[in-house]
């Protein structure tokens, strides 16, 4: 065997016995990495379902509500994993969704006036 193909066994099998062990620095970097993996897995759903306006507008949305962001991209996301979306997205419809979840998410304030 070439001194290269027993140094690539010997990483290997060490990255499986940190693996098997509970190495904290690649515990955490495979978090990360399953993060990132998200992450370019939800971005790349989005690009498919939206136009280029409706993906602005999106983001634009994340700048100034993050929360209200992500649950419109979890809307969309879920809608395009059961199929009900028949095409892409525009502005327009993006902007009919918007106004959905925020019926659904929208907090009412009430006001009790008591007197002594």
């Amino acid at each position: 065997m070439a001194d290269e193909e027993l140094e690539a066994i010997r990483r290997q099998r060490m990255g499986e016995l940190q693996a098997k062990h509970g190495d904290p620095s690649s515990d955490q970097q495979g978090q990360q990495e399953a993060k990132q993996r998200e992450t370019e897995m939800r971005n790349s759903i989005l690009a498919q379902v939206l136009d280029q306006s409706a993906r602005a507008r999106l983001s634009n949305l994340a700048l100034v509500k993050p929360d209200k962001a992500k649950a419109v991209e979890n809307y969309l996301i879920q809608m395009a994993r059961f199929g009900q979306l028949g095409g892409k997205i525009t502005e327009a419809g993006l902007i009919e969704i918007l106004e959905k979840v925020s019926q659904q998410t929208e907090k009412k304030t009430t006001v009790k006036v008591s007197t002594l």
